[in-house]
């Protein structure tokens, strides 16, 4: 890496925060994207100066004429502005850019980040959302306690409560792994192979997010059931659940892991802009989507149930009871 490259991802990467070091391999990914793409479209040519990559793509031009192209896509971290950059080409060949003043033409304004603060801003966002995971935690794991030291609490919908528990914990314990390994232990300096221990994380992570999301739908699957079905085994749907809960999120993260190791190993694969990421964002909305549908269905049959003539009050008033317990979960 030339001088002037380390000089642009250094004015790039300390207006993006100090705690955000993944931001600088984002930057450098680009630069490299971008260049490589570059090089692909340059021709030869035998006069003038020859296109050439240089923190940008410059085509090939003749000498004595100046050359002027847009800002390079990867100052969209940092600014907003649209802006160019010009280089000139002599018969000693291109003029030299100063990459400080590339910075400045493209809208970045070492001032300006200076005084917004944004690296103590992440980082006070970062400790609280740390705090809240922490609390819900604990409160998470008094819950389970509770659960299992009671027997009279002992039930199917406590079981699967307590899975819906663990799932959340299981997230907020990925959360706090994930910042600790890429704030923490991962060098920014490595940015085009993250370690494994940094992968295993996000994976982690993505599976604790998305068995979270299943297990709400588990959760609306019972509750449909109850009122549904009119002869319900509740031990044999429960494994069922089960599978539901744990074993279909596992099927998909290990297939984005895969289709992460052999089509896009770039990093800490914590960047979600590549189309691998609808592999676990597909089916995320899709159990979305099927809790609001099982939630509508279960208040008709709730409305239907409680208004029915021949139902007594005491009936009645569980089937209130349950409308209540049904719009809490969800």
């Amino acid at each position: 890496m030339d001088v002037s490259k380390q000089m642009l991802i250094l004015y790039l990467t300390c207006s993006l925060g100090p705690m955000l070091s993944v931001q600088m391999c984002e930057v450098m990914w680009e630069l490299e994207a971008e260049k490589r793409e570059c090089l692909s479209k340059l021709e030869n040519i035998t006069s003038g100066c020859t296109g050439e990559w240089d923190l940008a793509c410059w085509p090939s031009a003749r000498i004595g004429e100046v050359v002027t192209i847009p800002c390079p896509n990867y100052f969209s971290h940092v600014s907003d502005q649209i802006g160019n950059i010009s280089k000139s080409c002599t018969a000693d060949g291109w003029t030299e850019i100063n990459s400080v003043v590339v910075a400045y033409n493209c809208g970045y304004d070492p001032n300006i980040t200076e005084d917004g603060n944004m690296g103590e801003f992440l980082s006070s966002v970062r400790t609280g959302y740390t705090i809240g995971h922490t609390v819900s935690l604990i409160s998470l794991i008094i819950a389970i306690i509770i659960l299992c030291f009671f027997r009279k609490l002992h039930c199917t919908r406590n079981y699967i409560h307590i899975h819906l528990f663990m799932s959340f914990i299981l997230k907020a314990v990925a959360v706090i792994m994930k910042d600790v390994v890429l704030y923490e232990v991962e060098e920014p300096d490595d940015c085009h192979y993250g370690s494994v221990g940094c992968k295993a994380a996000m994976v982690f992570f993505q599976y604790g997010v998305m068995a979270s999301f299943f297990w709400l739908l588990v959760e609306g699957l019972y509750l449909h059931a109850l009122l549904a079905v009119s002869f319900f085994s509740e031990r044999k749907y429960f494994w069922w659940y089960i599978l539901i809960g744990w074993g279909v999120p596992g099927v998909f993260i290990t297939i984005w892991s895969i289709t992460k190791a052999y089509l896009h190993d770039i990093g800490c694969w914590d960047f979600i802009d590549d189309d691998l990421w609808w592999i676990i964002k597909t089916p995320t909305l899709i159990t979305i989507l099927m809790n609001f549908i099982l939630f509508i269905c279960i208040i008709r049959i709730l409305r239907q149930k409680i208004s029915c003539r021949d139902i007594g009050r005491n009936e009645s008033h569980q089937y209130s009871d349950f409308v209540s317990l049904s719009c809490t979960v969800f």
